[in-house]
């Protein structure tokens, strides 16, 4: 697996990540245990080497999913966890919690749960529009002293949140969602990346699946699985945007890939501080996207690609409007 440096922070990784979400958490069913430790050791096997959970994701058991798996190869991986959430009595997110005696009281509890000793990256999950951004890089910076967390991490951080945050505690890494069929990040927040030196981590590189081709306008979504609240994934929508599937089918042909292994291909060919963390409960969708960090784009065949991309218009939301608070723009 090639590896890449996510900014200047001294961090490196493999060209691609693992997102860990959807082993147990947003798509369905969770994961058995036993498959879902033998994804993770797999992943590792076969070159991984970063490796994304949060407490939200779960929430909590994720974490302890994560810790379990990586614990005989610690040293050898970078795992990313996330604090930034209140929860209710049922573990349901009840809102954002940036303040300072949170941000510590999570690192505690994810070092539990991640039977480690230090947490690699340690994101904002979101911004608290309640806290300062600086009281919470603030409190990041006191547990980076301690030994506790190497590197800060904003998740959907605006370019200012980010300038704001980075004065307090330099910021290593920005993760946000960014694909194929949403590249909102590269009007105003990409510069801001460039400019400080840090690396970015696109979630969901696959547009939740629906770039993989395997999701169509017939397709029913499990009870439990997210998608079926996005607006996006509605099926007039899905409909509208096969459009696009056309269009990665095209280079995929030319190029002998599949449309997952284009449309992951696509966004390292972008910049090289971009690590994407596909998510896969799966082993075989594992391999296939892993096999994305070994195919190449000529210039011609990005240009070409980029103008027909621009020609099309990606139809419906990211988020339902009671979510859409939450993602800080």
């Amino acid at each position: 697996m090639k590896r890449r440096m996510l900014g200047k922070s001294g961090l490196e990784v493999s060209a691609l990540g693992l997102g860990c979400m959807g082993i147990s958490f947003a798509y369905g069913a969770p994961m058995e245990k036993t498959a879902a430790l033998d994804l993770l050791r797999q992943a590792h096997r076969m070159g991984v080497t970063f490796f994304d959970t949060a407490e939200a994701y779960g929430p909590f058991t994720n974490e302890e999913t994560v810790g379990e798996a990586l614990a005989p190869v610690r040293d050898d991986v970078v795992i990313a966890t996330k604090f930034g959430f209140r929860f209710d009595e049922t573990g349901r997110i009840a809102g954002m919690d940036g303040r300072p005696e949170n941000v510590r009281a999570v690192a505690e509890a994810s070092l539990k749960r991640l039977g480690t000793d230090r947490i690699d990256i340690f994101y904002q999950h979101r911004i608290d529009p309640a806290v300062p951004v600086e009281e919470t890089a603030g409190a990041v910076k006191e547990l980076v002293k301690e030994g506790k967390v190497l590197h800060f991490g904003l998740s959907e951080a605006g370019a200012d949140a980010i300038r704001r945050a980075h004065a307090v505690q330099p910021v290593a890494v920005l993760q946000s969602e960014y694909s194929l069929w949403w590249r909102e990040p590269e009007a105003e927040i990409f510069p801001v990346l460039e400019e400080l030196d840090i690396g970015f981590v696109p979630f969901s590189p696959l547009g939740r699946g629906f770039l993989t081709g395997a999701i169509d306008e017939t397709t029913t979504f499990d009870k439990g699985d997210f998608r079926a609240r996005l607006p996006r994934f509605a099926e007039e929508n899905r409909r509208a945007n096969a459009r696009l599937l056309d269009l990665i089918d095209t280079l995929a042909t030319e190029k002998g890939a599949t449309k997952a292994q284009i449309a992951l291909a696509w966004i390292l060919a972008r910049k090289p501080w971009i690590v994407p963390i596909p998510g896969t409960t799966k082993l075989h969708r594992l391999e296939e996207n892993l096999g994305a960090a070994e195919i190449a784009f000529t210039a011609a065949e990005l240009a070409g690609f980029d103008e027909a991309l621009d020609a099309i218009d990606v139809v419906g939301n990211r988020y339902p409007e009671e979510l859409q608070a939450a993602i800080n723009r």
